[in-house]
C-alpha cells in the first residue's frame, strides 16, 4: 500500500478491519511514532473505534498528533505529559500511570496494562527479510508479544538498528509506506547555566566511565563537555546527536565496559538525521528493551556508570519531583530512580541530578517540593546547578541543607536558609550555621 497525505480514509479502512471498539492501542514514544499510522487513527477515530472508545497509551510527545478534542472518542492514559502531550493533562483528559518506567514491560505482559494494538514504524527490511524496529525498543517488544494486532509503516529514512527484537512479514497484520519522515529533534543551543553545569558535571566523569543520560538540551550540553575523555561507554534508555557526535570523534568506544564490552546500549533514539545516520547498521550500537536498560543488576554490574538525570526542582534534603510543575503533570517518574540506584550501586559510579538553580526567576532548589516525590531523599546523590556540586552521598539533613543552599542560586539563599530551621524541625533534626562543622 503506499501510504499519501490524500489516501488516509483508505488506511483508516484498513484500521477498522483489525481494531476493534474497547482496543487498547500503543506505539513508540518521541522519534518512534508511526506518524501516517497515527494521524490517520485520530482523524477517522468515530469510524475505526464503530461507536465504542479507544484507549491510547502516551509516553513522550514529539508531535501535535494527539489533541484533548480526541477525547471524545480516546481514553487517553499513559506515564509522561512531556511536550504537547502537556495540553492532554491540562485539559483533564490524560490519565497517569504513577508507575516506574522500568516496570512497564512487566505490567505489560502480565496483562495489568492491556496491549491489544500495537503500531510500530520500521525501517526497511534486510537481506534476511527482518523489518527492525529502527528507533526504538522500550516497552515495545513486551507491547508486541502481547498484542492481537500488529500493524507496522515502513519509512525508508528509519535507520535498521541491530536489537533483541526484529519483525518480519509473518508478524505484520497490517504493512503500510510511510507518508512522512521520522520526528527529528533539533537542540537548541546551551545557554550558560547549562554550559556551566556540564563543565561541574565534566570535572567529576573520569576515562572509561559510561554513561547514561536523560533528554533535554541540557544532556546535550554536558556530553559535549566530555570531548576530551577517553574510551567513554554508554547504557542509557535515551540518546541524542550528542552520543553519535563523540563516536564519530573515537570518544565513545565502549571499550572498557565491564558488560557489553565494545556495544553501546540504548533504549530510543531522540535525534535528528545525524543520529540516524549514525545509528543505521552499526554493530556497535543495539537497542535493548527497558527491562535489559532499566534492570538493577544490569545497571549495578557496570563499573563507573555515570547517571545523570534532570528534575524540576529538589528539596533542601535531596527530594526529586520530576512530575509536576506549577499544579500541572509535566513528566513523569521515568528512569531516573532506576539509573540513580544503579549508579549508586556501581563501582566508583555517580548518581547524578542536574538542573538550573531557578527557572523564570523562581528558585529550582526549594525547601518544600510543590509536586511529587519522584526520586527519595535516600537516593540522591550528587546535585548540580551551575553555582556547583552538592555531594549528599552519606550526608547527614543538616549537611544536605547546608550544601544543597550552596547550590542554590545567590538571590535566594537567604530566604531558603530561613525555611531550613522549619524543615529540619519538622524532620527532628538541628540545622548546622556553620559550613565548617558540616
Amino acid at each position: 500500500m503506499n501510504a499519501t497525505t490524500l489516501d488516509t480514509a483508505r488506511i483508516a479502512t484498513d484500521l477498522s478491519a483489525l481494531i476493534r471498539p474497547g482496543d487498547h492501542i500503543w506505539w513508540g514514544q518521541a522519534t518512534a511514532e508511526p506518524l501516517t499510522l497515527t494521524r490517520a487513527l485520530v482523524e477517522h477515530r468515530h469510524a475505526i473505534a464503530q461507536g465504542g472508545r479507544l484507549g491510547v497509551f502516551v509516553g513522550i510527545g514529539q508531535s501535535e498528533t494527539l489533541q484533548p478534542a480526541q477525547a471524545d472518542v480516546i481514553d487517553f492514559f499513559g506515564y509522561a505529559a512531556s511536550g504537547p502531550h502537556r495540553q492532554l493533562a491540562k485539559a483533564g483528559v490524560l490519565d497517569i500511570v504513577p508507575s516506574h518506567y522500568s516496570h512497564l514491560p512487566g505490567l505489560i505482559r502480565e496483562r495489568t496494562l492491556r496491549a491489544d494494538v500495537v503500531l510500530v514504524q520500521v525501517s526497511p527490511p534486510d537481506e534476511a527479510g527482518r523489518y527492525s524496529l529502527g528507533l526504538v525498543h522500550e516497552y515495545i517488544p513486551a507491547a508486541l508479544d502481547c498484542a492481537r494486532v500488529i500493524i507496522a509503516e515502513v519509512n525508508p529514512e528509519v535507520p535498521w538498528t541491530y536489537g533483541s527484537r526484529h519483525l518480519t512479514a509473518d508478524d505484520i497484520d497490517l504493512l503500510v509506506d510511510a507518508a512522512h519522515a521520522p520526528i527529528s529533534l533539533e537542540r537548541s543551543a546551551p545557554g550558560p547555566a547549562e554550559q556551566a553545569i556540564a563543565r561541574h558535571i565534566a570535572g567529576w566523569v573520569e576515562d572509561g566511565a559510561t554513561l547514561q543520560m536523560g533528554i533535554g538540551n541540557l544532556p546535550e550540553a554536558i556530553v559535549a563537555a566530555l570531548g576530551d575523555r577517553r574510551d567513554l561507554g554508554l547504557h542509557s534508555g535515551a540518546i541524542g546527536d550528542g552520543i553519535a557526535a563523540l563516536a564519530e570523534a573515537g570518544v565513545l568506544t565502549n571499550a572498557r565496559k565491564t558488560i557489553d564490552t565494545g556495544i553501546g546500549i540504548a533504549g530510543v533514539l531522540m535525534g535528528s538525521e545525524r543520529l540516524r545516520r549514525w545509528a543505521h547498521r552499526n554493530p556497535q550500537l543495539q537497542l535493548r528493551e527497558t527491562s535489559y536498560t532499566h534492570h538493577p543488576e544490569v545497571l549495578a554490574s557496570i563499573d563507573k556508570l555515570a547517571a545523570i538525570n534532570s528534575a524540576i526542582e529538589v528539596d533542601l534534603t535531596g527530594q526529586v519531583n520530576a512530575e509536576v510543575a506549577a499544579g500541572v503533570y509535566v513528566g513523569a517518574v521515568g528512569g531516573a530512580p532506576d539509573f540513580l540506584r544503579g549508579a549508586a550501586r556501581s563501582r566508583g559510579g555517580l548518581p547524578i541530578v542536574a538542573l538550573p538553580a531557578t527557572a523564570k526567576g523562581a528558585s529550582r532548589i526549594v525547601a518544600q517540593l510543590s509536586g511529587p516525590v519522584s526520586t527519595a531523599r535516600s537516593d540522591a546523590g550528587l546535585i548540580v546547578t551551575e553555582h556547583g556540586v552538592a555531594d549528599l552521598r552519606g550526608k547527614t539533613l543538616s549537611q544536605r541543607v547546608r550544601r544543597m543552599l550552596d547550590i542554590a542560586a545567590p538571590e535566594h539563599r537567604e530566604d531558603l536558609e530561613r525555611q531550613a530551621h522549619t524543615l529540619l524541625h519538622q524532620c527532628g533534626a538541628v540545622f548546622v550555621a556553620q559550613a565548617g562543622t558540616a
